[in-house]
């Protein structure tokens, strides 16, 4: 039997009550909650090294870089044999930002020999000209020969320059560099850290290296490379102390735990 209505003023009493199953039209549905924006990634900022000194130099350890600027002074000309903190100087093993300490070639005096041999070269075939040959010569066989031997001077002359260019001692806020150049196709490398210099001497014999300051240098690595000898380096003494203090400032470093 069906159920009957409750409403008895507006349905008849024999109608049959339909139940409605739809939702009432003023029911609240929940929004749906939009999901958070993405927050902006933040790229950190990149630190500009400086380049006067190391990024790395902390304050405790400033003094010891301040006492190696002192020593090495200031660079006068760009052939000079000891080159301080040169601007226009690079090698091909150099790091990005990695200062220049000191740029060490053989002392001017050790070229006298070879300027000397190649003016008196030069001035030769000039003296020819006051002494008379037992055979004669034609004029195109003089000129030729003579373009030979000046071909040949200059060649000495150049080669010799590039020995004393290219043989260089490097010495960098991190590491020490021997470049031995014997010639355009042959060239030999030593390197080792400041960190692994385990003692520095030099030695001045004669009397000439006595008047005009120049020696030998030796230092003791724990390297691959056991000893590094330079030779006939002007200020030796001066490299010995930059050398000491490049090294304290290293240990300075490694008890504040910033070496890598």
């Amino acid at each position: 039997m069906a159920p009957r209505t409750t409403d008895l003023d507006t349905i008849a009493p024999d109608d049959i009550d339909v139940i409605s199953t739809k939702p009432p039209s003023h029911s609240i549905l929940p929004k749906p909650i939009s999901p958070l924006p993405p927050r902006p990634i933040v790229k950190p900022k990149k630190i500009k090294k400086s380049k006067t000194a190391s990024p790395r130099t902390s304050s405790e350890n400033l003094k010891y870089r301040q006492k190696v600027y002192e020593l090495v002074g200031k660079a006068k000309h760009p052939l000079a044999s000891f080159l301080p903190r040169p601007k226009f100087f690079t090698f091909q093993q150099r790091d990005d930002n990695e200062e220049i300490i000191l740029v060490l070639r053989r002392h001017w005096f050790t070229n006298l020999h070879w300027i000397l041999l190649s003016l008196i070269m030069v001035i030769a075939p000039l003296l020819f000209t006051y002494f008379s040959i037992p055979f004669p010569l034609p004029t195109g066989y003089k000129i030729i020969a003579f373009l030979f031997w000046y071909l040949f001077t200059f060649v000495y002359a150049f080669e010799n320059f590039l020995s004393w260019y290219f043989n260089v001692f490097i010495l960098t806020e991190e590491r020490v560099f021997d470049i031995d150049f014997y010639n355009l196709l042959v060239k030999e490398v030593t390197e080792a850290k400041i960190s692994m210099i385990q003692d520095v001497t030099y030695n001045v014999i004669g009397f000439l290296p006595t008047i005009l300051n120049y020696g030998n240098l030796n230092i003791q690595t724990a390297s691959e490379v056991p000893m590094i000898h330079i030779d006939r380096i002007p200020n030796p003494e001066v490299v010995a102390k930059i050398l000491q203090q490049m090294r304290l400032e290293e240990e300075q470093e490694a008890l504040e735990g910033r070496v890598s």
